[in-house]
């Protein structure tokens, strides 16, 4: 006795059986990434334009400080006694002071004290931050409760007399020195930021799946948590470095530097001190102009990190550069709808009469 069998697919609904041919399906090989295209995703974060627009201002300051010897037209304190408070002319583009000293040559030499005091405190007081605000943000008990009183006790310390008095202690203290004194009073506020932003990863699933697979202290910060605090982290040196630079032309300027430590405050003390306010614009406007284009330049390198690590503000950038690109308003509250034209809108048909 045998089983009829059913058939199934196309023969069953009564359609006749035919073969198909399915195409050969090209599966796409992963390239290989290269050091080149590993190098270029590295600096993705500085395809922002605000980002880039910093780093060009920035790296203008910097070519500035390194070849300070052969852009300057004169020395920085070369004389010339024909030329008293000359307003900006083609021998001197931004003037001269009281003795004839070109002030384009020493804004041009100012540049790397300026930057070399900047950098330097902002890499020593961002390690501290660091070091503290994570360390007292992870841990638990004595050691959480003992860094967080540090960090209380630099918080209310006032930095400029501290400065001042430290200073003050030296002839001709050297540039390292300032830079130290600058980022030990500094540190304090990105510690703290640190600290509570570190407070809430700690509990998030990935670090303890990290803490349940026994991954060490050290693993677990540096691999786990400070990719997610990128952010702040570059707030904090931005924002240590942007103190650093206004403490020291603010010590420049108030004369506890010693004036042969030329720098964009020393100009601001000289042009003080002989009345340059306000008739003699070319001695103090550049300067102060100096102090607040490098303010503007760290600020757009960190709003455009900040945006790159932020997924929200990485996708309301993208969002807003798309409606930008469309003709829309990114300020306007209301969504623009566009009106059919005539030659567009559908046309309504008559009705038919019987």
């Amino acid at each position: 006795m045998t089983i009829p069998t059913i058939p199934t697919g196309p023969a069953s609904l009564g359609a006749p059986e035919t073969s198909t041919m399915r195409a050969p399906v090209s599966r796409q090989v992963p390239q290989k990434k290269t050091f080149w295209s590993q190098l270029l995703m590295s600096f993705a974060m500085f395809r922002n334009p605000k980002s880039l627009t910093g780093i060009i201002i920035l790296g203008v300051f910097v070519v500035v400080a390194l070849l300070g010897d052969v852009i300057a037209p004169y020395g920085a304190l070369e004389k010339d006694f024909t030329a008293l408070r000359q307003a900006p002319s083609l021998a001197h583009l931004l003037g001269t002071t009281h003795m004839g000293e070109d002030i384009l040559s020493q804004i041009i030499y100012g540049t790397r004290g300026v930057l070399i005091v900047g950098f330097l405190a902002g890499i020593i007081g961002t390690a501290i931050a660091v070091l503290m605000g994570v360390v007292a943000g992870y841990t638990r008990g004595w050691r959480s409760e003992s860094l967080s009183a540090i960090t209380n006790v630099f918080l209310v310390i006032p930095g400029l007399p501290l400065i001042i008095i430290v200073a003050s202690q030296f002839e001709n203290p050297p540039l390292i020195l300032i830079a130290a004194v600058l980022a030990a009073t500094g540190w304090a506020w990105g510690a703290r930021v640190l600290r509570a932003q570190t407070m809430s990863l700690r509990n998030r699933d990935f670090i303890q799946a990290a803490r349940a697979n026994g991954e060490p202290l050290h693993r677990i910060i540096l691999v786990e948590m400070l990719p997610n605090l990128m952010a702040i982290i570059a707030s904090s040196f931005v924002g240590t470095v942007t103190a650093a630079v206004l403490g020291l032309t603010t010590l420049a300027f108030i004369g506890v530097i010693p004036i042969t430590n030329l720098n964009w405050g020393t100009i601001l003390f000289w042009a003080q001190q002989n009345g340059a306010f306000p008739d003699f614009w070319w001695w103090y406007i550049p300067a102060g102009l100096c102090i607040a284009i490098l303010g503007v330049a760290l600020s757009l390198i960190n709003f455009g990190i900040d945006e790159y690590v932020n997924p929200r503000l990485r996708s309301a950038g993208e969002r807003a550069r798309a409606m930008k690109k469309k003709g829309l308003d990114v300020n306007d509250a209301m969504t623009a709808v566009r009106t059919p034209t005539l030659e567009t809108a559908p046309q309504k048909k008559a009705p038919q009469t019987p």
